[in-house]
């Protein structure tokens, strides 16, 4: 059986750990004989690296381990790119959260403003990465799930059609297994999903089991009642503000009870409760900086400092077990059915052909199939409408330098309530981005 060769980008994120250990988890799937961590920040990287190396030599000494700061090193010989970077790290998201919230507006790292200055840091980075697979591995697939995958996955079919780019996103694998939860089954993949929308931006409308079964009224019936908030404990985040998120999706839900949405939906419906329940000067950012990021780093410090990963609390990351199931499908030509982020193309017979949507595919060695989901109603049309030109504008605003097309693109959110705050959240975010986005004109 082929071994793969993995190169993960984002090396020094607080998830690799997570995804190493799920790697190690899934080798009887998807057997590896080299992982390499690729990232721009030596220092930080060194540090997961660090640990991680020791976790691979105590349960897989099998497999090659490299860190490394050079692209050459990272992107030669390998099958795969993993992509998770986060561009400008967490200080950069704080400010994504802070400044619009100073405006009266939500602050969140992949909505509205916060996602449009996110966006606008992510695509050169990304970008240059998938340049970088191409130059020295050019038969190797790029698995991004680097936010805001919208924005990047525009940013990927304008700039580069041709490259073997897949864009995933984990959010509705979450809510799926809570739905799962929520009507007694064990996973999610018991379920067959129907599902349109754009990333952070959509409603599944059919739901069966494996024999046909409709289990949508089921679903349906504790979304209205509980949003996605399960008996499971373990199947929530554990932090209170991804509590407030999934109980509020029985209000989202309320706008069409036929479908259940994701849950992001809730900063676009209620943007007036979501900045009401802000604290803006201690956002989401700062509970990420204060829980996860310290406890991965401090788990990591203690696996370098005891030179054993014995007695670690770093878990795998269960969840992000997708990442395994679209590799293998695209290595094995398994056709599993999946959600991604892929060009309409006629997928939503009434919706934009060139719009990115996220709908079911058939994934296989020559990668994503999508799946007609058919005619989608007015109002779900008019929101995605909205929100993809918003994401278009945003893709040209960086390739055009514009600051018209951005502040169009601003003004456009359904989140921001005039261009006159949009102008001046652009002028702000603009001023705190100078190190990452293009100079506007």
């Amino acid at each position: 059986m082929k071994q793969f060769s993995i190169t993960i980008a984002g090396g020094g994120s607080t998830f690799t750990p997570g995804i190493i250990l799920m790697l190690l988890e899934n080798l009887d799937r998807f057997p590896i004989k080299e992982i390499k961590l690729y990232d721009n920040d030596e220092e930080r990287q060194g540090t997961v690296a660090g640990a991680c190396r020791i976790l691979l030599k105590e349960k897989a000494p099998q497999i090659n381990f490299v860190e490394t700061i050079d692209p050459e090193e990272a992107f030669s010989n390998i099958d795969f790119v993993m992509a998770h970077i986060r561009v400008g790290k967490y200080a950069m998201r704080e400010k994504d959260e802070k400044i619009p919230l100073k405006h009266g507006v939500v602050g969140q790292e992949t909505c509205g403003p916060g996602g449009i200055a996110y966006g606008m840091r992510s695509i050169g980075p990304v970008i240059e990465l998938v340049d970088y697979m191409e130059k020295y591995s050019p038969n190797a697939w790029f698995l991004n799930y680097s936010n805001p995958a919208a924005i990047v996955a525009e940013a990927t079919r304008r700039l580069r059609p041709n490259s073997k780019i897949l864009n995933i996103c984990d959010m509705p694998i979450g809510i799926e297994e809570l739905m799962a939860a929520s009507i007694g089954l064990s996973s999610r993949k018991e379920m067959e999903v129907r599902y349109y929308g754009l990333n952070h931006f959509g409603w599944w409308f059919d739901i069966r089991d494996k024999q046909g079964n409709d289990l949508m009224p089921k679903i349906r019936e504790h979304v209205s009642k509980h949003g996605y908030v399960t008996a499971d404990e373990s199947k929530q985040h554990s932090d209170a503000s991804w509590n407030s998120t999934f109980a509020k999706a029985k209000d989202v839900q309320a706008l069409d009870p036929m479908t259940v949405p994701n849950t992001y939906l809730k900063y676009y419906f209620y943007p007036d409760y979501v900045v009401e329940q802000s604290n803006p000067e201690y956002t989401r950012a700062n509970e990420v900086m204060d829980g996860r990021e310290k406890f991965v780093f401090g788990e990591c410090q203690k696996i370098i400092d005891n030179q054993t990963a014995e007695g670690t609390e770093l878990e795998i990351d269960e969840h992000a077990s997708y990442i395994v199931d679209l590799a293998r499908a695209i290595a094995y030509n398994s056709k599993e059915r999946m959600l991604l982020i892929v060009e309409n193309n006629g997928a939503i017979s009434n919706f934009e052909p060139t719009a990115m949507v996220e709908i079911p595919c058939l994934v296989g060695s020559q990668g994503p199939e999508p799946l007609a989901m058919g005619e989608i109603p007015r109002f779900q049309k008019g929101l995605m409408e909205q929100q993809v030109a918003v994401e278009k504008l945003v893709v040209e605003a960086w390739v055009e330098k514009s600051y018209q097309k951005l502040w169009q693109a601003l003004t456009l959110s359904k989140i921001v309530p005039s261009a006159k705050v949009a102008k001046d959240l652009l002028d702000d975010l603009y001023e705190a981005n100078k190190a990452y986005w293009p100079e506007l004109s």
